[in-house]
């Protein structure tokens, strides 16, 4: 099992992080989603992530459907894993930060063969206020 270390490290009693890794989303538009969703409370931050995959709500013109549908599926995550420790939710609040996974070259031959697939890591972590 690889070990992964966290971006921001809290207390282990009053909170509960989830890691997605690998996600085939994009690391530029997963940073402007993760710094909007980040301090809010775990509803609004839950709402605004639906709002964007639903496109009822925008960040700078754009809705970032892809990257808000992998964001949300790894705060479920954490949500979840909030629930097993016995953490109260409606206190909690999401710190999510994005970065940048590894790359790979597609198989392809001639002119196609030096495209690179793209992965991005993201880290949520929800504290208990």
């Amino acid at each position: 099992m690889i070990m992964t270390e966290y971006a921001l490290n809290m207390n282990p009693k009053k909170s509960a992080r989830a890691y997605g890794r690998a996600l085939r989303i994009s690391t530029k538009s997963s940073v402007v989603v993760c710094r909007a969703v980040s301090g809010k409370n775990l509803d609004k931050g839950k709402r605004l992530l639906q709002d964007l995959l639903d496109e009822k709500r925008s960040l700078e013109g754009k809705y970032y459907t892809n990257t808000s549908k992998g964001i949300l599926d790894v705060v479920k995550s954490a949500e979840s894993n909030a629930e097993f420790k016995g953490l109260d939710l409606s206190r909690l609040v999401i710190f999510a930060s994005a970065h940048q996974g590894f790359t790979f070259m597609r198989p392809r031959r001639l002119k196609m063969r030096r495209t690179r697939r793209k992965m991005t890591n993201i880290q949520v972590v929800l504290q208990q206020k």
